[in-house]
């Protein structure tokens, strides 16, 4: 009996190792096309262009050339409100709580700073090498995964190259993000004032900025919190094993008695 017992903790054991973060990692593969940052307590859809892959931009392309801000088109760019109201809307994982990632606005406008900008005072929320801090993509872009802006903080070039750039890592921890553009991304946050713009992020060169709403950009849902381990079906099925023979052991033992 106890035998049995140790077995069928040794094997939920194997699941926990399988699905639990690992210490010291950032990013977490949570399976079902989510991965969680344990840094920012968020959880991101792995697919970086989920609108394409998805079949959501080609079922509700709208061009108009730029004139409004709810243009779809089929590479996954949209204006500033149909991003939004494509994230919001979005069901996934069983979650319905997505959005569009976030920038802290501290109202001081950094691109004005040293080097023209360039470097990017710390403490900004604009221009390369922006505070990670206020903003959810450039942690994502240069804490997790790795990645440089075009200059550093003394306006010296950094020596990004084509074909992507400064997009050069889509992976940490083992953990690929896929689909992710060497382009721009909005994010959810306005710009104030005026509010006929909102922030953005420069996959290509780790610029934060501004665009206007009517811009046509990519897309990234996030949510915030953990969506829990979400185990193999080979592990489950490893565990269902381990449990009903803990179950034969036991009616094994009472017949014995």
């Amino acid at each position: 009996m106890k035998s049995s017992l140790t077995i069928a903790k040794s094997l939920l054991g194997l699941v926990l190792i399988g699905t639990l973060p690992q210490a010291n990692a950032t990013l977490y593969d949570r399976g079902s096309g989510m991965i969680y940052d344990s840094d920012q307590d968020l959880t991101w859809l792995q697919d970086a262009n989920y609108a394409v892959t998805s079949g959501y931009a080609a079922a509700n392309l709208k061009n108009d050339g730029g004139a409004s801000t709810d243009d779809i088109l089929g590479d996954g760019r949209m204006g500033w409100d149909a991003a939004m109201t494509w994230a919001t809307g979005l069901s996934f994982g069983g979650f319905s709580d997505w959005r569009l990632a976030s920038v802290t606005d501290v109202g001081d406008n950094g691109c004005t700073t040293s080097n023209g900008g360039y470097g990017g005072a710390a403490g900004t929320d604009c221009a390369y090498n922006t505070d990670t801090s206020l903003s959810e993509l450039a942690y994502m872009f240069h804490e997790n995964l790795g990645n440089n802006s075009w200059y550093d903080t003394s306006g010296t070039e950094t020596g990004c190259t084509a074909p992507n750039y400064c997009l050069e890592n889509t992976s940490a921890a083992g953990v690929d993000i896929l689909n992710l553009q060497s382009d721009v991304y909005w994010s959810g946050t306005e710009y104030a004032p005026p509010t006929n713009y909102a922030w953005n992020f420069y996959t290509n060169n780790g610029y934060q900025y501004i665009g206007t709403k009517h811009s046509e950009f990519y897309a990234w849902a996030v949510r915030s919190g953990d969506v829990g381990a979400v185990p193999e079906p080979s592990i489950l099925l490893l565990l269902g094993a381990g449990l009903a023979g803990l179950g034969f052991t036991k009616r094994a033992a009472k017949r014995r008695l």
